[in-house]
């Protein structure tokens, strides 16, 4: 018992910590999101902007852009590890297009990514406007 007591320990003691999340988010604007989130981040939603308005045009052949983008919520998180090279936080927002519709949002932030592992990457899916189910029936893929 005492040799099975001991192992416990030492097993617990070689598994490194998780980073606490915040529980309380900041601001009250449609960004609000827990302090250590990048769901977020200014750049990332303009960024999902920018290139829904460019997908829409080019192959939805639709007069769709995003107005506004609000209720971001952070999802699972995949911390990085030396098994996992690129860390991923998922996150779910909605957006309100204008056609006047609100439809949900996912997108999946993956870093670091790029150059020499700068930067990162941002895939993102609006429910209802992927026609060929690139990321899976609902964007079941980015949730």
């Amino acid at each position: 018992m005492k040799k099975l007591l001991t192992a416990a320990l030492m097993l617990a003691a070689c598994i490194p910590a998780l980073p606490v999340q915040a529980a309380d988010p900041i601001g009250s604007g449609p960004y609000a999101a827990p302090v250590d989130s990048i769901c977020a981040n200014t750049s990332i939603l303009a960024s999902i902007t920018s290139r829904f308005d460019d997908r829409a045009r080019r192959y939805l052949e639709q007069p769709i852009a995003i107005a506004q983008i609000g209720e971001v919520r952070p999802g699972r998180v995949i911390p990085r590890s030396e098994m996992q090279l690129v860390g991923r936080e998922y996150c779910e927002a909605r957006v309100y297009t204008t056609d006047g519709v609100k439809r949900p949002l996912w997108y999946l932030i993956e870093r670091p990514w790029g150059f020499a592992g700068v930067g990162k990457s941002v895939e993102f899916c609006v429910s209802g406007l992927d026609p060929w189910f690139v990321y899976g029936a609902d964007c079941a893929s980015l949730k």
